[in-house]
């Protein structure tokens, strides 16, 4: 097997700058990366990571090897490498990367299977990828893991739906449920980055135009909230009833996706679900509407369905198709369905990244000094460990907060005062 599998190793030079000036931005990160440089608790530890090879990436992956760990590192989506970082890591770092920016569907599983070889104790995903390759065709690396860590919800509910049948074959630590990621890198970072990258991609105006937001969940929330702070009138389509609900009070518009097509001007998913908009939809949808993605896998926006009903397609800009459909309308489709702020942006900014990651080095930590011990489930992160990024995050931002005094901690801990 290759040592790497990279665009250009020459790109180094600029990916490490990249590299440090995220690093600027990633204070409790750095705190672990020092403590880790000391202690070294994850020393003989080989962890296999597919996640999005980005600058944020590059600085968590830097921090497990300060922490003794051998890594290894593929992409978690063919469009969101980049590649000067992939080739600093290389480089710089001594870190073996398997990720080319656009890669086709067979390098994406020759390069997950590249990290594979050398035979992970923790997984590292962002998707579930490796853990279901593990469990459908590498089994035999099964006795050898201690654990794992999932970044995304798409990949948790594939893990849980795993751990219902009783099919998982090693525990599972949900970083994405910590509440220092999903409300801060769900909400802030992909709200950020996916209106982003629809304007990067489009450079489109938002303000005064209809603005579709499938899925009202922590991702959906963010997009909503920022595209409603540039001035666009935003739609929400949801299947749950809680969720449109808390929708309508947060002031916006909530109708059926049915609906929402015929006056949309930008449409975008986050719901970690299939065919969420399909012919139907296209259809009847404005000519020139411009669709895109923002959940973690391709298969939102129905694909295969538009191709057949357009006459042709061609690339606009980079990152933007246009296809002409029988009567001479169009639809814009952004980043091939993948996910837009990746595939036309940056990703999520460093700052928020800073918890996410935090939270994958000490869940890793976790899985090492627990390891034998865990079950064959999804944990959750331990609350101590939310709580310690928290505080760690506050003291980097200068925010100072107030303490219980001791009589307060008795009132709250007593039954006995009333009225």
């Amino acid at each position: 097997m290759k040592k790497y599998d990279i665009k250009d190793i020459k790109l180094a030079k600029q990916g490490k700058l990249k590299i440090e000036w995220a690093g600027r931005n990633m204070p409790v990160l750095k705190l672990i990366e020092k403590r880790f440089r000391k202690d070294k608790p994850l020393k003989g530890t080989r962890v296999g990571a597919c996640l999005h090879v980005t600058t944020e990436t590059a600085n968590l992956m830097i921090t497990l090897k300060a922490g003794g760990a051998d890594v290894s590192l593929c992409a978690s989506n063919p469009l969101s490498t980049q590649d000067d970082v992939a080739a600093s890591l290389v480089k710089d770092s001594g870190i073996p990367v398997f990720a080319v920016k656009g890669e086709n569907n067979a390098t994406y599983y020759k390069h997950l299977n590249s990290v594979l070889t050398m035979k992970p104790h923790i997984t590292m995903d962002d998707g579930a990828d490796l853990v279901s390759e593990i469990h459908s065709k590498r089994k035999d690396l099964v006795k050898g893991i201690y654990g794992g860590t999932e970044e995304t919800t798409t990949g948790v509910i594939r893990l849980r739906s795993l751990e219902k049948k009783g099919l998982l074959k090693f525990p599972i630590v949900a970083v994405n449920d910590a509440e220092t990621k999903h409300l801060f890198d769900n909400r802030y970072g992909t709200g950020q980055s996916t209106v982003d990258g629809i304007i990067r991609a489009t450079n489109h105006l938002l303000a005064g135009g209809r603005f579709v937001v499938a899925g009202y969940g922590w991702c959906g929330r963010g997009v909503a909230m920022r595209a409603r702070g540039m001035g666009a009138k935003v739609i929400v389509t949801e299947i749950n009833e809680l969720k449109a609900l808390e929708a309508v009070m947060d002031g916006f518009e909530v109708m059926p996706m049915g609906l929402a097509a015929r006056i949309g001007d930008i449409f975008v998913t986050l719901t970690g679900d299939l065919n969420v908009i399909r012919p139907e939809h296209f259809s009847v949808m404005k000519d020139g509407a411009v669709v895109a993605n923002s959940g973690h896998f391709d298969a939102e926006i129905d694909i295969p369905g538009l191709k057949k009903m357009s006459i042709s397609v061609r690339t606009v800009r980079p990152f933007v198709e246009e296809f002409m459909l029988k009567k001479g309308k169009r639809i814009v489709l952004l980043g091939e369905g993948r996910l837009i702020n990746l595939a036309a942006a940056e990703g999520h900014p460093a700052m928020v990244m800073d918890m996410s990651f935090a939270n994958q080095s000490l869940s890793a930590e976790y899985i090492r000094k627990n390891s034998g011990k865990l079950e064959k489930k999804v944990y959750a992160v331990p609350e101590k460990l939310d709580q310690r990024i928290s505080k760690l995050k506050l003291r980097s931002m200068g925010v100072k907060i107030d303490k219980l005094t001791a009589e307060q901690k008795e009132y709250l801990a007593s039954w006995e005062i009333g009225t």
